[in-house]
């Protein structure tokens, strides 16, 4: 367990999002409100806002690389999250990082990010093949969402043991554990993840919030388990933890702009001396 005077170092590799609701840049607002030191790679710039991606200029592995290198060299990276890995020679370059530095040891999490909110696609099939094959099985953890879920594992997926089956398959492709976002599947009042970690199965619920506040909200609930993480707590409470969190960052959304409003992150997050988590609400 981190204790009350470190500050653990968290590292994003992910896309740049200039409207500010999702990739590195929502990721360093979650590190912070975590109380970690948030340092970021940029994988991809991206030109979008609420309404939609219009297209993006992607870094290239030797880019990518010279900006971790100094990253890692420098500081002890206790947690670490990728997003937005745009190419096959992107992902295979972070795949040697993992494999070849200490951030193997920093529980990596892969945020399968091949779709944006608005419906763009952000990988190709061969960079996909490449994330299955070279990225999943270094993952800690992979945090797909549905429709992500569905385009990793050829499934189908509309109930619950959809989502098992899903989640399983991804187990078998080598990732250690995999929390399946359930936010797309229309199961009633509640929205459902399902973590399926090494075999070991657990259900997270949460009222499901009617809204368009949505851009960014996977970036931040994996950038929140990464934080979590790196402070010392384990899987299962890390994930409750940062499903709180954007449940109320999406409650207390700020509404802006014209398609699917950022949420808000300028939440309190307190960690008390056993490590529990406590999510400030508004009276």
């Amino acid at each position: 367990m981190i204790s009350s005077n470190e500050m653990p170092v968290a590292l994003t590799i992910a896309g740049f999002d200039p409207s500010g609701g999702a990739g590195v840049v929502a990721d360093i607002k979650t590190f912070t409100a975590f109380g970690c030191f948030a340092t970021a790679a940029v994988t991809s710039l991206t030109f979008q806002n609420t309404t939609g991606v219009f297209g993006a200029t992607h870094e290239t592995a030797q880019t990518v690389r010279a900006q971790v290198l100094p990253v890692i060299e420098d500081f002890r990276v206790a947690g670490v999250k990728t997003g937005m890995l745009p190419t096959r020679e992107v992902i295979l370059e972070v795949a040697r990082l993992l494999r070849e530095t200490h951030l193997r040891e920093a529980s990596p999490i892969v945020d399968p990010v091949v779709r944006s909110t608005s419906g763009f696609d952000l990988i190709d099939d061969d960079a996909l093949a490449a994330l299955k094959s070279e990225l999943l099985p270094l993952a800690w953890l992979v945090t797909p969402n549905i429709p992500e879920a569905e385009r990793l594992t050829g499934l189908k997926i509309e109930t619950e043991d959809d989502m098992r089956r899903a989640a399983s398959l991804m187990r078998e492709m080598g990732a250690r554990a995999v929390l399946v976002k359930g936010g797309h599947l229309l199961t009633g009042g509640d929205a459902l993840d399902f973590l399926d970690d090494g075999g070991d199965v657990r259900l997270f619920r949460a009222p499901r919030i009617e809204t368009d506040a949505t851009h960014g909200t996977g970036c931040t609930l994996a950038a929140a388990i990464t934080a979590c993480l790196a402070r010392g707590m384990n899987l299962a409470d890390a994930v409750g933890a940062a499903k709180r969190f954007v449940t109320e960052a999406i409650r207390r959304s700020p509404q802006l702009g014209r398609g699917f409003s950022p949420i808000n992150h300028n939440i309190t997050v307190r960690f008390d001396e056993r490590g529990g988590v406590e999510i400030d609400k508004p009276e």
